[in-house]
């Protein structure tokens, strides 16, 4: 029952996961920096939620929670004790050809600038590029992958010039960022908040409305009667808590402030990512 259990809560997490994975690869992030990302939280909750007599949980303990070796464990938490729990994450495919392009003397000019390369032919060439640094990726494909995400440009001579160092797009990273960090942490705060042991006498408002019934020509509408009535109540809503930025403005007993708020989801499914119930 209890891999049952578990089986259904992965088929779930999968469904989340799919349109994370489809915002990430749009800029270029892939399964090896989130692979890395999502050790760090496992190590990190795992240390400090399972500790005993208010002590950090040990490192053959946090291994044996989260599948992780030791030898892994103690890495993840070096890495966090110097502050640099995102910086040492490795580069994919993609942002190491970039990396080696702007920083391999074979690959740049004599000012310094990355060179227009040649698509393939000699030791400078970007199919010579990814067979160095592009792990087993084909250049073709990398040549595909850089241009779609606005890292490269094909010249009308065929040649490859060096747009951006970085493979993220500029066009959608913020908005990435502001959707994860005000929407999907703090809904996933609340989840993990209700489906704590503790948690059925204090649970958080965590609700949606959804229907099945609806066809692509009312989804307009359905849009438009959303946002408006979803801005109307959020703007109430942010009224309300807005009361409180000056309320204790002159408090003289110096309690810390929390952070609280409330959001409300609208969504679209796409049949092809619920499919794993089926």
């Amino acid at each position: 029952m209890q891999n049952e259990i578990q089986q259904q809560i992965l088929g779930a997490m999968l469904l989340v996961l799919r349109p994370i994975a489809r915002s990430l690869l749009r800029v270029g992030i892939g399964y090896r920096e989130f692979a890395e990302i999502s050790k760090t939280a496992f190590v990190e909750v795992a240390g400090k939620d399972y500790g005993l007599r208010g002590r950090p949980t040990n490192i053959s303990r946090v291994a044996v929670m989260t599948g992780l070796t030791r030898k892994e464990v103690r890495r993840i938490r070096e890495k966090a004790r110097v502050g640099d729990e995102i910086g040492l994450v490795k580069l994919t495919p993609m942002g190491q050809v970039m990396h080696r392009w702007y920083t391999e003397e074979q690959f740049i000019s004599a000012n310094g600038m990355p060179k227009i390369l040649h698509f393939d032919g000699d030791d400078s060439s970007f199919a010579a590029l990814v067979k160095l640094f592009g792990g087993d990726i084909p250049p073709g494909a990398m040549r595909t992958e850089l241009k779609r995400i606005g890292a490269i440009e094909e010249l009308d001579s065929g040649q490859l010039k060096a747009v951006s160092r970085s493979v993220v797009g500029i066009e959608d990273h913020e908005k990435l960022i502001s959707g994860l960090a005000h929407v999907l942490y703090p809904a996933a705060l609340a989840l993990a908040h209700n489906t704590a042991i503790d948690s059925d006498s204090d649970s958080w408002i965590h609700m949606s409305a959804s229907t099945e019934s609806v066809r692509r020509r009312d989804l307009g509408r359905i849009r438009r009667v959303s946002a408006d009535r979803s801005a109307a109540f959020i703007e109430s809503v942010d009224d309300f808590l807005a009361a409180y930025e000056t309320l204790y403005e002159s408090d003289s007993q110096g309690e810390s402030p929390i952070a609280v708020g409330l959001g409300i989801f609208y969504f679209e499914e796409d049949k092809s990512d619920s499919d794993v119930f089926k």
